[in-house]
């Protein structure tokens, strides 16, 4: 995946003006490399972050005077590390770009992708519990896969679960995650509780036993003031 890049000259609060050009400001950096200062068009990298997702290598293509004095087009190989959105409206405001060696072993996560239909679920009614969402794997960055595919149909039981142990690995890929690790349990129904009817209380029934305890209370005292 091709992704065009370009050096960027302004920083702090200078980056709004760049944000409102359709840009986002990012950083590269990477063991045994110089740190630089990117722009990029926002559009191409959403573009980009669809189809390579953030295990997947991009190639950015960037005009390289500003490492070796050249100005020719230069490739750097690089995992998206991380993205920084507002949280108000979920757009894109900063990038970290981290640059890799084809033949130095990196650890990255790697997206579960859930497919399928659970038979437990329609069947019984079962209710699916996701534990995880992504696990930890080491490879050449060139092994790395966009993501794990997670087959839900196998879910034919309740209380069924799957098993980090039950992924598909490719070759060179180690995962970093125990094997009894569980990804995803399908589990019983929750059922309503049961609320006991209660017996409305008969006030007028209550009212007029009052009123004949008033009664008697008052017989008595007449007839301890007569004797």
């Amino acid at each position: 995946m091709d992704l065009a890049v370009t050096y960027r000259e302004k920083f702090g609060k200078a980056v709004k003006a760049l944000r409102r050009g359709g840009l986002i400001p990012a950083e590269l950096y990477g063991h045994g490399f110089e740190n630089a200062h990117l722009a990029v068009n926002r559009k191409e990298f959403a573009k980009a972050l669809q189809e390579a997702g953030e295990s997947t290598i991009i190639k950015l293509k960037v005009k390289s005077e500003k490492l070796n004095g050249s100005g020719e087009e230069k490739e750097i190989n690089a995992l998206v590390h991380d993205i920084q959105k507002d949280f108000l409206t979920d757009e894109i405001i900063h990038i970290d770009f981290h640059q890799v060696r084809m033949d130095e072993k990196i650890k990255a996560d790697v997206l579960l992708e859930f497919v399928g239909e659970a038979p437990a679920v329609k069947e019984f009614g079962g209710v699916l519990n996701k534990t995880i969402s992504e696990i930890e794997v080491e490879a050449l960055p060139g092994d790395l896969p966009r993501s794990f595919q997670v087959d839900i149909s196998v879910l034919k039981e309740l209380n069924q679960s799957i098993y980090i142990k039950d992924l598909k690995i490719s070759k060179g890929v180690e995962i970093l995650v125990a094997p009894e690790t569980v990804i995803m349990t399908v589990t019983p129904p929750v059922e309503e509780e049961k609320v006991e009817e209660v017996t409305p209380v008969d006030l007028t029934a209550v009212k007029v036993e009052s009123e004949e305890k008033v009664a008697e209370r008052a017989k008595d005292k007449e007839k301890e003031e007569t004797k």
